[in-house]
């Protein structure tokens, strides 16, 4: 199982602890987004930094779309099959993102693609629904389960 983790605010007056932890989820700007394992390791840096940040987790066919349109490799190059063959042991991107899904494989699992997604602001009249209160009270922060596929839609 993989995370889709998605940076909602910016970083200005923040603990040093909390900035440096979403740098090293490679969310250094605000509509950045991240694909990462299901793990305790990544468990505790979400929980450090849920004041900033939504995830959830997130499917094979989501992945397969997120970075088909918004991924790129070194050189801004788009993501196809011959990229993801030619930088990995994967055939193609369908099998890739379902690795990634299953929590089998990282971003990095392919040599020359970028960790981070650079996505739209949410489309719709909604948009965030409030950046400074949590998703279970309507707003935009923290957990948000299976719903991150629908943020992604509208992001993408």
């Amino acid at each position: 199982m993989s995370f889709l983790v998605v940076r909602v605010r910016s970083d200005r007056g923040v603990e040093r602890s909390i900035r440096d932890t979403m740098g090293m989820l490679n969310l250094t700007r605000v509509n950045h987004a991240t694909i990462v394992p299901e793990s305790s390791t990544y468990a505790g840096m979400l929980q450090k930094s849920k004041d900033f940040v939504t995830w959830g987790s997130v499917d094979a066919s989501t992945i397969e779309t997120l970075i088909s349109t918004r991924g790129r490799m070194v050189g801004d190059k788009p993501v196809d099959d011959a990229a993801i063959k030619a930088g990995s042991e994967f055939k193609s991107l369908k099998d890739f993102a379902a690795a990634l899904a299953a929590g089998e494989a990282t971003m990095k699992s392919v040599e020359g693609l970028k960790p981070v997604l650079r996505l739209h602001p949410p489309r719709g009249a909604k948009g965030w629904g409030g950046i400074k209160r949590a998703y279970t009270v309507g707003g935009a922060l923290g957990f948000r389960g299976d719903d991150i596929a629908a943020l992604a839609e509208r992001m993408i």
